[in-house]
């Protein structure tokens, strides 16, 4: 999975706002993100519309969560601000010179990839922004310990 720059900078600006009391302006996330005021501007349109924040006007307006840390998955997240890894239409799109995959009744790939997605997806469903709101130490000790528990982890 690659992350793209519109969902690497989506969650960095949803983190500043987790770690920001009150209302956040465009400018006040931008600079403090080192991003430019129109990309901000863009991922708070598209972050307010999935419901993940939602925005004030006025002297103290700007932007703040909709919600607390805890209940913001991150699959929630990635979901407003991109693709899923993995969707059918994949099959269709990459069907090279025929109008369709050549592989499109019986796919190991296909499965390779799906699978992928499901072990993508619920480790995304299971954590929150809350959970990126720590030191990267104990975030890698915490995928650490969940990539253990997956079916053939180390146990």
């Amino acid at each position: 999975m690659k992350p793209t720059a519109q969902e690497e900078y989506g969650l960095r600006c949803l983190l500043y706002l987790a770690r920001s009391p009150g209302f956040a302006t465009i400018s006040e996330i931008a600079e403090g993100e080192g991003l430019s005021v129109a990309y901000v501007a863009k991922l708070m349109r598209l972050l307010r519309q999935a419901g993940l924040v939602e925005a004030s006007r006025g002297q103290s307006g700007g932007y703040r969560l909709a919600s607390a840390p805890t209940e913001i998955r991150l699959s929630d997240v990635l979901g407003a601000l991109g693709d899923r890894f993995y969707s059918p239409c994949l099959c269709e799109r990459y069907a090279g010179q025929h109008d369709a995959c050549v592989h499109l009744e019986d796919c190991s790939i296909r499965a390779v990839w799906a699978g992928l997605d499901r072990l993508i997806h619920g480790f995304l469903s299971r954590s929150t922004l809350a959970d990126l709101a720590c030191s990267e130490g104990v975030m890698k000790r915490r995928v650490r310990q969940s990539l253990v528990q997956l079916p053939g982890g180390r146990r």
